[in-house]
């Protein structure tokens, strides 16, 4: 059984930072890529960032490109978000999401909430 268990949400201030992270476990080593998404109240949910497993790309949404760092930990299987100049707007809750040939697979999710 696939698990994905999100950590590391929290209240930030404005400009502070905040890391995230994602722990994987179950997983195929056929999947494609693993990344976060984020869902603020009364938004549609919008992907963040995600890594290719298979050869370490990355995507950053514009809104968080510069800001942001995606990463994993293979020993750990875990994948991270670096979150720096946070801003009010990045207010959310941010879910892991991990997919490929077998499956797609969600996190419960973990709220990231940034104080103006």
């Amino acid at each position: 059984e696939v698990q994905l268990v999100e950590s590391g949400g929290g209240l930030v201030q404005a400009g502070g930072s905040l890391r995230v992270s994602c722990a994987a476990s179950g997983l195929s080593v056929d999947d494609y890529a693993i990344g976060w998404f984020r869902q603020a109240p009364g938004k549609e949910r919008e992907g963040v960032s995600c890594i290719s497993l298979s050869d370490g790309s990355t995507f950053y949404a514009d809104s968080v490109k510069g800001r942001f760092t995606i990463s994993t930990d293979n020993a750990k299987n875990t994948v991270y978000l670096q979150m720096n100049t946070l801003k009010p707007e990045d207010t959310a809750v941010y879910t892991c999401r991990r997919w490929g040939p077998a499956g797609d697979y969600w996190g419960q999710g973990t709220q990231v909430t940034v104080s103006s």
